[in-house]
Formats: structure tokens, sequence, C-alpha cells
């Protein structure tokens, strides 16, 4: 990994279901060196064994930081446009590999049964992107995994 620019993305997950899917993410954030930051409210609690069974002995190492909505979110962290890459099965930006990551990227998923919500997307329609699938069958992937599959693909020029 070039030292020249230390990439500092963020894992963002709004509004979380499954435990064990925040634990597995939580566990490649650790694996990266980046933060996971969870948007409230949650579909369980974060002491649940199922996030810590998911997570493992790592979760401990998690550097997490956690917002009561999107709207705290915005306004504690203030993101640039440019560095919010939000995540759909139908973006409208096109797919993961298109867009150059900066360092500071916040990489941003919904949760598992409806996606981002409205107040998400509205006016980032442009910023959402796909992982693309190529059988009709599926018709979206586990968080966990698509969440892993963008982190490694936006990290890739660091991790050469």
């Amino acid at each position: 990994m070039s030292e020249a620019v230390r990439p500092d993305m963020k894992v963002v997950l709004v509004t979380p279901e499954i435990p064990g899917n925040t634990g597995t993410i939580g566990r490649t954030c650790v694996a990266l060196d980046l933060e996971l930051i969870l948007i409230r409210p949650y579909g369980f609690d974060l002491s649940e064994k199922s996030v810590r069974r998911a997570g493992l002995d790592y979760w401990k190492h998690v550097r997490l930081s956690e917002y009561d909505d999107w709207a705290a979110f915005l306004a504690a962290r203030r993101p640039r446009r440019d560095q919010l890459f939000l995540f759909e099965d139908d973006g409208a930006g096109g797919t993961v590999y298109d867009p150059a990551y900066p360092a500071d990227a916040y990489l941003v998923f919904g949760k598992e049964t409806r996606g981002l919500p409205p107040e998400v997307l509205s006016g980032l329609e442009d910023r959402t992107f796909r992982l693309p699938m190529r059988s009709p069958h599926i018709r979206s992937l586990n968080l966990a995994n698509a969440a892993t599959a963008v982190v490694y693909q936006a990290m890739r020029a660091w991790l050469a």
C-alpha cells in the first residue's frame, strides 16, 4: 500500500437489519483499517451475540461511529458530494467499477430488505452505483457480500 496517500475510507450502513451482516462488515473494516459508521435505527442490538459471532474476536477492534439518523450524520461529518458513493441494486450512476474513489470516500449501503431510504437517495441519484449481476434469477446480493466486493474495488489502488 502506498504510504504517500493513506486511505481513510468509511463504510456507512443506514438502518441495518441483520446483525450477522453488520458483524461481517465490521470484520472487513478491521481487515482494511476502515471506520464503520452505523445510522440508527438498527434491527438488532449491537450487544447481540450474532453481531459478535460474525465479527469474531475482531469486533472489539472495529472503529465504530453511530448516528441517530442520516441528517445527524450529515451535520456531524459534512461529507463533500464527491466523497459519497451510494450502492443500490439499480444504481443510476453506473457500476462499482466506474468511479475513481478518493481516499476519503464514504461507501454507503442501505438496509437489507429495502435498500437506502428516499431521504438518503434524494438528489444523489448520480452518486448511486450497482454491482453487476449476470443472472436474471438474482434480485440482489447479501449485504455483507456486496459491501465486501465494493470495499475491495474502492480500495484496489491502495492494496496492489
